[in-house]
């Protein structure tokens, strides 16, 4: 169990934090992290994302993490801290948030993040080649996987689970400690991975899921310049050693 924060009294921290989050390196110019900064910014069932900025190779953005803490009890009208026993109102803690922003605007239409900034526009689907022989679609191993994510939901593990970087100095000791105490499993295993940063996974929907909860609105269109507008990295199936979610269809047979 990780040691309480050392916190004073009730406040917003308690149901949420806000940070900042190293989105992507920059390879390859500003353009070169949009497929990941896409991926990302769709996840916004408990996350909500304010504007892109570069500073030296990499992207960043701030953010609010719809997280409770583990010693937040709401009861009611009032609130308390079960380890350090505050207690007030509950209103002092509730989250102020408007509903999970959308992503598909419907039809064609979608939030998407072009050259490191949340744009709107059109993605079509990609249309065969006239006169090309006809190819049938290859199934989605994933459509109907029983997959399982620690909160018990089934379906569409890979995109409901995700891991972000929080920027947390080894000064930012507070900061450090409120991540640890978050409500799990919706964010846990926090590690720090950069000498000025806290790697942690996040339950959490891509907005970019169609209504059925397991199939993606993004497979199959493209962006204006051509390329996949589906990121990349949702192309990368499980390896060998991944630590793959209950009922994975990748998963080895033991």
């Amino acid at each position: 169990m990780a040691t309480p924060p050392p916190c004073t009294k009730l406040g917003s921290h308690c149901a949420g934090l806000s940070v900042i989050l190293r989105v992507a390196a920059l390879e390859g110019g500003v353009s070169s992290a949009d497929p990941e900064a896409t991926w990302l910014f769709g996840h916004t069932e408990r996350i909500s994302f304010g504007k892109l900025w570069r500073d030296g190779d990499h992207l960043y953005t701030r953010a609010r993490l719809h997280v409770p803490c583990r010693y937040l009890k709401v009861e009611g009208e009032r609130a308390r801290c079960t380890a350090h026993r505050f207690s007030g109102p509950g209103k002092s803690v509730r989250e102020r948030r408007s509903p999970p922003a959308e992503r598909r605007l419907g039809g064609d239409e979608f939030e998407y993040v072009s050259r490191g900034r949340l744009v709107r526009g059109t993605l079509p689907r990609a249309t065969p080649p006239r006169r090309s022989l006809p190819v049938a679609d290859a199934p989605n191993p994933c459509a109907t996987a029983r997959c399982r994510t620690a909160d018990n939901r089934i379906g569409a593990g890979c995109c409901r689970d995700l891991q972000i970087e929080v920027l947390c100095g080894p000064r930012a000791t507070r900061l450090e400690a409120l991540l640890m105490t978050r409500k799990s499993p919706f964010l846990c295993k926090v590690e720090r991975e950069e000498s000025d940063s806290m790697g942690v996974e996040m339950i959490s929907a891509c907005a970019y899921l169609e209504d059925d909860g397991r199939l993606c609105a993004l497979h199959g269109r493209r962006r204006p310049n051509g390329t996949e507008a589906k990121p990349e990295l949702c192309f990368d199936w499980p390896k060998d050693d991944s630590t793959y979610h209950r009922g994975c269809v990748f998963k080895p047979a033991s």
